[in-house]
């Protein structure tokens, strides 16, 4: 069963360029110390938007919802994503 969480390691493997596999990383651990640039953030914001079919609103484009997986699920959540209405869950 694939998860918002696994979506969003996916997309942080394809997209973020951070120094280890997302996999390796707690939900809480800081994206930025394991080389998440502003760059990539545009690049991980795409890959999300893209894999979820949706459009983060103004008010979620900040640094701070970029810092996690934790707070990329919240950003998600609080845009109506949830396991059951993402298609994420199998």
């Amino acid at each position: 069963m694939s998860t918002i969480t696994d979506a969003i390691r996916e997309v942080l493997n394809s997209s973020a360029r951070l120094a280890v596999d997302s996999a390796t990383l707690g939900d809480d651990d800081n994206l930025y110390q394991q080389g998440l640039t502003s760059h990539a953030v545009v690049n991980v914001l795409m890959g999300i938007e893209d894999r979820f079919d949706i459009e983060f609103p103004d008010a979620l484009l900040r640094r701070d919802t970029f810092a996690s997986v934790s707070s990329l699920r919240a950003a998600l959540a609080a845009s109506g994503v949830t396991d059951e209405t993402s298609g994420a869950a199998s």
